[in-house]
């Protein structure tokens, strides 16, 4: 009775629609339209011999592993300044989590400005430190590969405090009495964090790296925003790919195949690494 609210929450809120993208990834449904048949794996099987979708599953998993590794390094850095007391720490605590609590289409506008192809602050400091001569210019979301670039930065700043904090927290509940007992045994840093820090911290980097990798898979806030998947398609990822076919495009049931074609992956790395964060508590 207790779990039964729960439970209808999870039905309705993720089980329903998640079956409807599902069923309708087996359909060829579209917009305006509520007329369809089933055509079974065709969807998948026409979007796996795709460009557009190669090449934004490319730019998947690239975003997501250049993110998450720059996310877990920077915020375990963060963590570990954020744990020594100093003056204004609160201060410094509360501005690390603006980024997390802002909207991120506002906080895009000013990404857009920073990114911008005549007034880019970026580029300006550049000229300015003379990296950049005469006449050259990053044209920074007009280009494929720097177009990524830009993306990557913005969601690596707009989650960095998400895993910072968590992070933070799973610092503070190492008891001080151990890094004391290994001070006394004569460890190091260096054995301290690979004995000590890494192996406690374990079921918290998991907890950690298992969202950050659900929420960079299922995000196309930030392309949308910045880049609109351009230029000619080439920053899409599978996001914002299935939106732009399934929603801007009419074709609901190819848009919903996009959508849905990672999932297996998302439950086989959400097991590995529950399954490893239990092997590292036990231990």
């Amino acid at each position: 009775m207790l779990l039964a609210p729960a439970i209808v929450y999870i039905c309705l809120l993720v089980g329903l629609p998640f079956a409807l993208a599902v069923l309708l990834s087996l359909t060829d449904s579209s917009a305006g339209s509520l007329d369809f048949s089933f055509v079974g794996l065709a969807n998948f099987v026409s979007v796996m011999h795709s460009e557009g979708f190669l090449r934004a599953l490319r730019n998947t998993l690239v975003f997501t592993v250049v993110s998450q590794l720059a996310v877990i390094l920077f915020g375990n850095v963060l963590a570990r300044a954020l744990l020594k007391p100093f003056r204004g720490r609160g201060l410094v605590r509360f501005m690390i989590l603006m980024p997390w609590a802002a909207p991120i289409s506002l906080a895009t506008l000013g990404w857009l400005w920073i990114f911008d192809s005549t007034f880019s602050v970026i580029n300006w400091l550049l000229k300015v430190a003379g990296y950049l001569g005469p006449g050259e210019w990053y044209y920074w979301l007009g280009d494929p590969v720097l177009g990524m670039i830009a993306i990557v930065t913005v969601h690596v700043w707009r989650l960095l405090p998400f895993s910072t904090v968590i992070l933070l927290a799973g610092l503070t509940s190492i008891p001080a009495e151990i890094h004391e007992a290994a001070d006394i045994d004569g460890a190091g840093p260096v054995a301290k964090a690979f004995r000590i820090t890494l192996p406690m911290m374990m079921p918290i980097l998991t907890v950690a790296l298992l969202f950050g990798v659900v929420f960079t898979f299922t995000d196309m806030t930030v392309v949308y925003l910045l880049t609109r998947g351009g230029p000619y398609n080439s920053t899409h990822v599978l996001a914002s790919l299935a939106f732009q076919e399934g929603v801007l495009g009419g074709d609901v049931g190819r848009g919903a195949a996009i959508a849905i074609f990672l999932l297996p992956v998302l439950f086989g790395m959400a097991a590995l690494m529950l399954r490893a964060s239990r092997r590292a508590e036990i231990t």
